[in-house]
């Protein structure tokens, strides 16, 4: 079965850190690029942060570049998103998404969300 599954959300301080796991079951992770999304209530569903296919190169939002870091590690076929220097309005749902040709064919699947809460 193909699918991603993300974890590693929960209530932070601001100010504190946390690590999302993007992992995969049914297909390489380091064959596609992977994204990061997150959706406040009320809001639009923003990009976040992305690794490429090739030579995992990386981009981020405005609203998170320096303070998070997405990462892959392909024994573990996951991807991590390091949240650090967190903020109330890094509160939202958080989705991964990876896509790209494997086996000659085009995959793109979504993770479950994870919720993740800065709060005092």
């Amino acid at each position: 079965q193909v699918q991603l599954v993300e974890s590693g959300g929960g209530l932070v301080q601001p100010g504190g850190s946390l690590r999302l796991s993007c992992a995969a079951s049914g297909f390489a992770l380091s064959d596609v690029s992977v994204t990061w999304f997150r959706r406040s209530p009320g809001q639009e569903r923003e990009m976040v942060a992305h690794i490429s296919t090739f030579g995992d190169a990386t981009h981020y939002s405005d609203s998170v570049k320096g303070r998070f870091t997405i990462s892959r590690d392909n024994a573990q076929n996951t991807v991590y998103l390091q949240m650090n220097s967190l903020r109330p309005e890094d509160t939202a749902v958080y989705r991964c998404k990876a896509d790209g040709v494997v086996s000659g064919l085009w995959v793109e699947r979504w993770g479950q969300g994870t919720q993740v809460d800065v709060s005092s």
